[in-house]
């Protein structure tokens, strides 16, 4: 009976194999019904599982054989390769989860436990790129996450612990060497342990807008989670969307309502509006599209507004600051604002940021002073909570807040521009918003309102690079993880001091913005 099943078994073999071979065809073009594989995108879809896996290995990774650590490239390499060729298996997604949770145990029992077990994986509003902001840890049980899967922050954790934890590593590393995180020891081994300075070299102009000459353009930035849209407001009392893609790069629409110069903007979460504020002392709220003004909220007090950002968690809010030292979070689908949303600077309030998460508000003004305020989620109202003097009569005239300075390890931190002829980095140390000063880097910078930023992406190579705007009219790069020869790049070609920069998505594209009214976009120099 043995032998006539194994018989029949390689008589019919052939027919199986073809059978199997049209399924997994079949299976490739999405079309699944009954053949027991996934389609394309479900494919896709499971193949976070296995992203999961390889960061649960790489957090290992430091840990095997500590004395070749080639090795432990050439492994975390080879595990990369092996996971995403197995993504496209079709394997049942309870497997894949199973898989997970025994790996991380027997790593565990192997190595012993880490501080964290979770597996990590980056998200944003509308795609999967990975930015310093938006990293999330995930519940491995379906019934933790809600039926949707809701996402649990990061940055929900103590300031206050993670700066602690952060000293406690620095203090004890060798000078010049990096933390080790599960993400970063991935990074640095799917990188090749290759410096910034590649990463962030420029071919040269892509284009250049000249719509706002003669008038300065104090702010510019590209839409969220978008290449190819970018806006940028000027001192001629109008503001600009201009778009990138299909070529030649062209103003989409030009906003026109505001009877002054326009001090600043935001994008809305989803790109579907934009708030500014003007020196006429009124807010508008504008549609992307059209370019038509849907509000226009006047301050009470008639006073200049001269900043504005959206509440990130809750877009209905915005937060604005004005020349007579006050700030005030209004709500704009009425008009309205926000009882208990208001506090009082000791200048003209210049430059407003919040954390991710959105519980921590920092406000800065020409007074030289950095204040954070407590900002409650349930109602919009602000609570005074510190007060750091950075130089006493400069503007602080730039505040970007960040979770993650690199991959290399969480620290919370803010990128300040201060009139004092340096960018500074600042630690926040607590769940206050107290500040410490981390690092400094030399610019040109004592009177314009300049800006900068954090680049958006993690880095798959070693350290993180901020970009400042300079009075001497230069983009700069610097890599706040140097000691030494910090500057990674320097950009030439404005006639006139860069007021501000920014970064789309990807990073493959840079715009700056100039006093003179002019905007160059800069292109990343392909690989």
């Amino acid at each position: 009976m043995n032998k006539q099943r194994a018989l029949s078994a390689e008589q019919h073999a052939p027919q199986l194999c073809r059978a199997r071979q049209q399924r997994w065809r079949k299976a490739k073009e999405g079309i699944c019904p009954g053949s027991g594989f996934l389609s394309t995108q479900s494919v896709c879809g499971m193949a976070a599982v296995w992203q999961q896996v390889l960061a649960v290995d790489a957090r290992y990774n430091a840990y095997r054989t500590p004395t070749f650590p080639q090795f432990r490239t050439q492994y975390i390499r080879r595990r990369s390769q092996l996971l995403r060729e197995n993504a496209k298996c079709g394997f049942e997604p309870g497997l894949r989860r199973q898989y997970l949770r025994l790996r991380s145990q027997l790593l565990a029992l192997r190595y012993g436990p880490l501080s964290e077990q979770s597996s990590f994986r980056a998200s944003s509003v509308r795609s999967s790129r990975t930015t310093l902001d938006r990293m999330e840890d995930f519940e491995e049980d379906p019934r933790a996450q809600g039926a949707r899967g809701h996402r649990r922050s990061v940055s929900r954790g103590s300031y206050q612990l993670q700066a602690q934890m952060n000293r406690a590593v620095y203090d004890e590393r060798p000078p010049g060497s990096l933390v080790p995180t599960s993400v970063a020891e991935a990074s640095r081994a799917m990188a090749g342990d290759t410096t910034l300075s590649e990463n962030y070299a420029f071919a040269g102009m892509h284009h250049i807008f000249d719509q706002h000459v003669d008038s300065a353009v104090p702010r510019l930035q590209f839409a969220n989670d978008d290449k190819h849209l970018l806006a940028c407001c000027s001192l001629d009392g109008t503001l600009s969307i201009m778009t990138l893609s299909p070529s030649p790069p062209s103003v989409k629409v030009t906003l026109k309502g505001h009877g002054g110069p326009v001090t600043d903007f935001a994008w809305s979460l989803s790109n579907d509006i934009i708030v500014s504020t003007s020196l006429d002392g009124t807010l508008r709220i504008w549609n992307t599209e059209d370019g038509r003004c849907i509000r226009e909220v006047r301050d009470p007090e008639s006073s200049e507004l001269l900043c504005c950002t959206f509440q990130p968690m809750n877009n209905n809010l915005t937060v604005v600051g004005n020349s007579k030292h006050h700030l005030q979070v209004v709500n704009i689908s009425t008009g309205k604002k926000v009882k208990g949303g208001s506090s009082k600077l000791t200048g003209r309030v210049l430059s407003l940021s919040f954390d991710a998460p959105g519980r921590i508000l920092w406000a800065g003004d020409d007074r030289g002073s950095i204040f954070s305020f407590l900002f409650d989620m349930a109602t919009g109202k602000l609570t005074k909570a510190k007060r750091l003097v950075v130089s006493e009569g400069s503007s602080i005239c730039s505040i970007s807040a960040r979770s993650w300075i690199s991959r290399e390890a969480r620290d919370p931190s803010l990128l300040i521009n201060a009139c004092v002829n340096k960018l500074l980095l600042y630690r926040v140390v607590d769940n206050d918003g107290t500040l410490q000063l981390k690092r400094s880097f030399p610019i040109q910078h004592g009177s314009q309102l300049v800006h900068s930023i954090f680049c958006p992406l993690m880095s798959f190579r070693q350290g993180a690079c901020v970009v400042t705007g300079s009075e001497d009219a230069c983009v700069y790069f610097f890599d706040v993880e140097r000691n030494t020869k910090a500057i990674v790049n320097k950009l030439q070609g404005h006639g006139g001091p860069v007021l501000d920069v920014s970064f789309n998505c990807d990073e493959s594209l840079l715009a700056s913005a100039d006093s003179t009214g002019m905007v160059i976009i800069w292109r990343r120099e392909q690989k």
